[in-house]
């Protein structure tokens, strides 16, 4: 006769044990870094996602010698599984699921109100913040909305929609579609609301080339060029200013990069070989050399790929000033390309710079999405609008300077006075005003303002949410070799 509980017992043991050792079930000690079950895995999507992001990483990545090892089908986030393996010295590699929107802003098109912005907020006497934040216009680029709407530099914005500016809510000022802001202006008593102005966002192609006059001072005729952003298509733009300034007879030039986050390496290229002595440039000298992680860095040597090893003065510019100094304006928004400039023509002429630290930003990227990776488009096609964007060189000028963590101090120190501002370009802009002194010995007359502003810190500033994007410096041109490699390399 059957012992029924016995039975239950010995079918119930039998159980746990077959379900316990299934083939096809994970280890249960697997690396499991986000908290979820072991058992579990995450979606295919999401695994094809983060095999797109190993593949990346171990292959071109600067520091693909430091990747932590972590198990991707357990990893629920592809852009937190991204952060993870980033090197700690790492602050500027970023995964996008619009690269394309982002590719777009490497290239001056955004949707945007056409404004830079200051985010500020008045301090105590130990210097910390008393209150919400108010915004200062930096800068308008001509025929966008902000610019149609009135606003100018120096002009403040203290509410949105109504509402206090805070750190919660002033990236809305950026995102918005449309957005209804309080104009302010300063004065004895403090901030006072002038009225309210709504602006629509619009899709537009901003031309960083965004001001370029002749300033005679001191017996001195001056050339003076306000460059937002670095872009080869736009190098056309700057030629155009170039030859005026040849045209016009500067013996001078300052360039005003205190604004500027950087970008493309073929407009750097384009513009120091625009500007450094005429010998220097027809030789075709070192701009900068790169370094790449030790499989890529050791084949181009192999191979001698003069164009992966580094960037060179082109000789083939249109305009070539041939000058032996340049002064250029900087801040803490002087970032990547623009840092480039500074110490790609130091070796080569006297590079005065006039205002705060840079950012501090040498390194350089690529943009990495799938069909650069594999071959066929059903590896891809519901994950196609991803993208990565590595840190894969670090750079260094002809005497080898790199890794100016703090950036560079300027040879003038000078802040740049936003309360009140004068427009760019106005030779008593605290800044151009000391270019122009040290270049003739003659001071800039200004009248002192009447009313005594107080202190304010800037507690964030930029012109959209792409700045952090902007300062990755893309290696933008040679790169089809490149992608020939890394499929190579996945293929093996």
């Amino acid at each position: 006769m059957i012992n029924f509980k016995s039975y239950l017992i010995a079918l119930l043991t039998f159980t746990l044990a077959f379900s316990g050792c299934k083939k096809d079930d994970p280890d249960p000690d697997s690396n499991n870094t986000n908290g979820n079950p072991a058992t579990q895995m995450a979606p295919l999507l999401t695994r094809k996602v983060n095999t797109f992001i190993k593949d990346v990483m171990s292959d071109v990545y600067y520091w693909n010698n430091t990747l932590p090892t972590i198990n991707l089908d357990y990893e629920f986030d592809s852009k937190k599984y991204f952060e993870k393996l980033l090197n700690k010295e790492d602050k500027w590699s970023f995964i996008s699921d619009n690269i394309t929107e982002v590719e777009d802003s490497f290239e001056g098109i955004e949707t945007t109100f056409g404004y830079s912005l200051a985010f500020g907020s008045f301090v105590d006497g130990t210097g910390n913040p008393t209150g919400n934040y108010f915004a200062i216009i930096e800068y308008v680029y001509p025929n966008t909305p902000a610019a149609k709407a009135g606003f100018k530099r120096g002009d403040i914005i203290t509410r949105i929609g109504g509402t206090n500016i805070t750190s919660s809510n002033y990236m809305e000022l950026f995102n918005n579609a449309t957005i209804t802001v309080s104009h302010g202006e300063y004065t004895e008593s403090g901030i006072s609301e002038k009225g309210t102005i709504s602006m629509t966002a619009e899709k537009l192609e901003l031309n960083p080339v965004v001001m370029a006059k002749v300033i005679d001072h001191g017996g001195v005729k001056a050339g003076y060029l306000f460059y937002t952003q670095y872009i080869g298509s736009y190098n056309g733009s700057l030629d155009s200013v170039l030859t005026m300034f040849k045209d016009q007879g500067i013996t001078q030039l300052v360039l005003d990069l205190r604004y500027n986050p950087g970008g493309q390496t073929t407009a750097a290229q384009h513009l120091c070989s625009s500007l450094a002595p005429v010998d220097v440039v027809n030789a075709g000298k070192q701009l900068v050399s790169f370094k790449w992680n030790q499989k890529y860095q050791d084949y181009w040597q192999q191979t001698n790929n003069k164009s992966q090893l580094g960037i060179y003065f082109n000789p083939t510019v249109p305009v070539k000033l041939g000058l032996n100094k340049v002064y250029i304006l900087t801040t803490d928004g002087t970032a990547s390309a623009s840092e480039l400039t500074i110490t790609g023509l130091d070796p080569y002429m006297e590079v005065v710079t006039v205002g705060k630290p840079t950012y501090g930003k040498y390194t350089a990227s690529i943009t990495l999405k799938p069909e650069d990776m594999y071959e066929s488009p059903d590896t891809y096609k519901d994950f196609k609008n991803w993208g990565i964007q590595p840190i894969v060189i670090q750079f260094a000028n002809s005497l080898g300077v790199t890794d100016f963590k703090d950036g560079f101090t300027p040879d003038i120190d000078v802040a740049d006075k936003l309360l009140p501002a004068f427009a760019l370009g106005d030779p008593r802009d605290p800044l151009l005003s000391k270019a122009l002194e040290h270049m003739t010995g003659v001071p800039v007359s200004t009248t002192k303002s009447a009313v005594t502003y107080p202190e304010f810190k800037v507690m964030h500033r930029g012109f959209s949410k792409f700045d952090d994007n902007k300062r990755n410096m893309p290696l933008d041109d040679h790169q089809e070799e490149l992608f020939r490699l890394i499929k190579k390399s996945l293929q093996e």
